[in-house]
């Protein structure tokens, strides 16, 4: 596994941020914006999950499970001694986050769920829900490459993108970062494909089934949730998240999709810095 960490030590009563990417097999280019709060006093730390970007690419689809990038996060965990942490998880990185969080495991100080559903089932209800205001031409191409199994036409991939301009990124350009992570997403899909599927709005890997809604009551640490407003993952989405895990607090930036921390980056590390800092001192 290939990991970074930006800083070199904490400063008095700060702990270190762990950063879980999405996808799945969405290496971390994406989420350097986060580096700045390395410059706040504490080290930042992000790795690529195995299957993608710097870390080992086995291609072997029985091996991308949820319990699989479980136990990875626990090994990050270790072999770099994390003994007291927060942890940011975006999209699919807070769907892990959430679940490692209902293993309570120890020295986890905080959680910030950065547009992260709790439901895979309500999540693709939700997206149901915006791809159906797309143009009507945009509609029909979606649905004549699916119900062909097609998925792979260029055509798929246009139309796709009319939806990810809308609700993924509203930046136009993209900046580099994110750019870099589609590239590499491209260049070796397999880990997303296994377990989500060829698109944002059309699940047909293991994690379509997935929802841990019912338990997030279960969560016991101090739990900030963030989304954009025209996110993918919709406030509805992000609403049920803040309203199950207790005392939890929700930002929702205006001017956002799914990509908050670089669409008004420096509003999102304000509010993740104060979070922090409010959470430091070891439960």
């Amino acid at each position: 596994m290939w990991y970074r960490i930006v800083g070199d030590h904490e400063e008095g009563g700060k702990m270190p941020l762990l950063v879980l990417h999405g996808g799945p097999g969405a290496p971390h280019d994406y989420l350097e914006p986060l580096e700045v709060m390395a410059s706040r006093g504490r080290r930042v730390i992000f790795y690529d999950q195995v299957g993608c970007g710097n870390s080992d690419q086995p291609h072997d689809p029985s091996l991308w499970t949820v319990d699989l990038f479980l136990a990875e996060l626990g090994v990050i965990r270790r072999g770099l001694g994390l003994e007291h942490v927060h942890l940011l998880g975006h999209s699919w990185g807070g769907m892990l986050a959430m679940q490692y969080a209902l293993t309570h495991p120890a020295g986890l100080r905080s959680l910030t769920i950065a547009s992260s559903p709790a439901s895979v089932p309500h999540y693709l209800a939700e997206a149901r829900r915006l791809r159906a205001a797309l143009p009507p031409e945009v509609q029909h191409t979606l649905t004549l490459h699916e119900e062909a199994d097609t998925t792979d036409a260029p055509a798929y991939a246009e139309a796709t993108l009319v939806f990810m301009r809308h609700h993924f990124c509203r930046l136009d350009p993209w900046p580099d970062c994110l750019l870099r992570t589609g590239a590499k997403m491209n260049a070796n899909p397999e880990v997303y494909r296994t377990l989500w599927g060829p698109s944002e709005f059309h699940a047909t890997g293991p994690l379509k089934e997935w929802d841990i809604g019912a338990r997030l009551g279960e969560i016991q640490v101090p739990t900030l949730v963030t989304s954009g407003r025209y996110d993918e993952v919709t406030p509805a989405a992000s609403e049920a998240v803040r309203n199950a895990i207790p005392g939890s607090q929700w930002v929702l930036f205006d001017h956002s999709a799914h990509m908050a921390h670089i669409e008004e980056a420096a509003q999102y590390l304000h509010v993740l810095d104060d979070f922090l800092t409010q959470n430091e001192v070891p439960a």
